[in-house]
């Protein structure tokens, strides 16, 4: 299984980010995939999930501000992140099947 994310960087309050996992190693169709994030100092906190059939779950504190969705045919799936507080800093991470990627540094600054 490999999961790499990238898209993170640095914005200002109120911006926009889109993340992008590239996933494989494992049958695509069936998979829930997963986007948590560590904050520094902080554990991993789970903000959003996608399943096959494209069901979605967001965290409390997201919701209204991300939209997760899939790409089936690209092995794929995006975080779309809108007005980005500063406490959205972390490191996002995708998950499935018992595996997270690298992360990607999001930065929420004036």
């Amino acid at each position: 299984v490999q999961l790499v994310e990238s898209g993170g960087g640095t914005v200002q309050p109120g911006g926009s980010l889109r993340l992008s996992c590239v996933a494989s190693g494992f049958t695509w169709g069936s998979s829930l995939i997963h986007w948590a994030r560590q904050a520094p100092g902080k554990g991993l906190e789970w903000v959003s999930g996608i399943y096959s059939d494209g069901r979605t779950y967001y965290t409390d504190s997201m919701k209204g501000r991300v939209i997760i969705s899939r790409d089936n045919a690209k092995n794929t799936v995006y975080l779309q992140m809108n007005s980005l507080k500063p406490e959205d800093t972390a490191v996002y991470y995708c998950l499935s099947h018992g595996k997270k990627g690298q992360g990607t540094q999001v930065t929420v600054s004036s």
